[in-house]
Parts: structure tokens; C-alpha cells; sequence
């Protein structure tokens, strides 16, 4: 698949900004609501959309009104853009998606583009920080001066693999925040997480206040849910009694 499949569509009154930050449908939700969660503040105005062929086809919606799926928002006090794809990136679309969110951050003149994305692995209470993949560049300007941890020995793949190696080839500085995500979605608590680290790095004020209350409902809603499940098994264990 070419660079020509993708549409990227801005507004001409687009403002200039530094940073692009993306997230998309992956495990745990985490990037996707972490810029979900920027793009739905008062200061952000949506300026396009990419429009990615192939399936799977989705179109969302809400109160019977679509959207594209994925869209780019951006806040020119804060000198901030988010690209928000709520489709889930085939493997075989990675590359020309990068492309697409690279041609778009040329048109927004960007500094750095970041991704913000959870990871799948086995962790313990103490593994719930941020970490980072980075190019050079990009550590240089954004975390030499932070307590974040680069994540240790591995393995990017899909989207952010193919962004950070565009960002090893090309002038503009590309990291990667993750941390380590739940499957129950959306992992709001990872997300924070992100949130926390792109705040801390690029100089952004962002109120997470309103998201750690979500966090705090669906811990509750799944720590309930848990506890009925746990109560209907031992309602339903077989009697152990030996027949005399």
C-alpha cells in the first residue's frame, strides 16, 4: 500500500505547531484515550482527518452523528496537535499510516512527533510508570532533563515501530511513551500514565483531574464486577460430600 491511499485532509487555517502526539486502537486502549482525552478539551479544535482505505471499514459515531475515524485536533496555545485513530491499524497499513501522520506533521510544521501507547507485558505494581523508545534527537530535547526510564530490551511493532524509524532516518526527533496496560479497556489509569509524561517533557498543561476520576469509576466498576463473578463460582462450586 502507497503513500497515494491515505488522504490526509487539513484545514487551510490550520495553526503551526510543535508537537504531534498520536494514539491509536491498541491493546488496552491507553494511547487512544490518553489523546482522546486531549482532543476533547475546549481548547482544541479539530483541523482533518486521514482516510485510510482497506479493512477493517468503521465509520464511528456518536448521538447518530459519524466521524471519521481517525483525526487530527490541535490547540495553537499550546502548540499541540493529536492524531486520534480510533480504527485499529493492520499490520499491513503501518508504514503508509506513519507516511500519513509524517506528511501530516510537515504540513503543521512540527518539532517532534510522539506516540503514546501501552505494551502487554507481565508487571508489577512498581512497573506502573511511564517509560520511553526514542531516537537520539528526541532524548536530547525532551528527556534528558526527566526521571523517565527508557523501556529495556525488545521489540516495536505496527505504527510506532514505523514512526520511530522514519525518526532514525529523518530530521524530526520521534519518541515513544508507553507503559504497561491492562486488557480490560480502556485502561484509563495507563493512560494518565502517558498523559503525565508528555506533560512533564513538552511543557504541556494538561488537567488530568476529570480522568483520574474515570479511572477511579471503572476500577470500581471492574473491582465490583470481579467480586460478583468471584461470589456466583462459589455459589455454584459442586457439593464435596462423600455418599454413605
Amino acid at each position: 500500500m502507497s503513500l497515494d491511499d491515505i488522504s490526509v485532509v487539513l484545514s487551510d487555517d490550520r495553526p503551526p505547531v510543535d508537537t504531534l502526539a498520536v494514539g491509536v486502537s491498541e491493546f488496552g486502549l491507553a494511547g487512544l484515550t490518553a489523546v482522546d482525552y486531549l482532543s476533547d478539551q475546549s481548547s482544541m479544535r479539530e483541523i482533518g482527518h486521514l482516510r485510510t482505505p482497506g479493512p477493517p471499514f468503521i465509520t464511528p459515531f456518536e448521538n447518530g452523528t459519524p466521524r471519521h475515524h481517525t483525526r487530527l485536533y490541535a490547540d495553537e496555545a499550546a502548540s499541540l496537535a493529536v492524531v486520534v485513530g480510533e480504527r485499529f491499524v493492520p499490520p499491513a497499513q503501518a508504514k503508509s499510516l506513519a507516511e500519513a501522520v509524517a506528511t501530516a506533521g510537515g504540513k503543521l510544521d512540527v518539532s517532534n512527533i510522539t506516540m503514546l501507547t501501552g505494551v502487554p507485558v507481565a508487571h508489577g505494581p512498581d512497573d506502573h510508570i511511564p517509560f520511553y523508545i526514542a531516537t537520539p534527537a528526541y532524548r536530547e530535547a525532551y528527556l534528558d532533563e526527566t526521571d523517565i526510564k527508557p523501556m529495556g530490551n525488545g521489540f516495536l511493532e505496527g505504527l510506532s515501530a514505523e514512526l520511530v524509524t522514519r525518526g532514525m532516518d529523518d530530521a524530526v526527533p520521534t519518541g515513544v511513551f508507553t507503559t504497561p496496560a491492562h486488557p480490560q479497556a480502556p485502561d484509563a489509569a495507563a493512560a494518565i500514565r502517558l498523559l503525565t509524561a508528555l506533560k512533564e517533557t513538552h511543557a504541556i498543561q494538561i488537567d488530568i483531574g476529570p480522568l483520574e476520576t474515570f479511572a477511579a469509576n471503572i476500577e470500581a466498576h471492574y473491582q465490583a464486577l470481579a467480586e460478583r463473578m468471584e461470589a456466583a463460582d462459589s455459589d455454584t462450586e459442586p457439593d464435596d460430600r462423600m455418599y454413605m
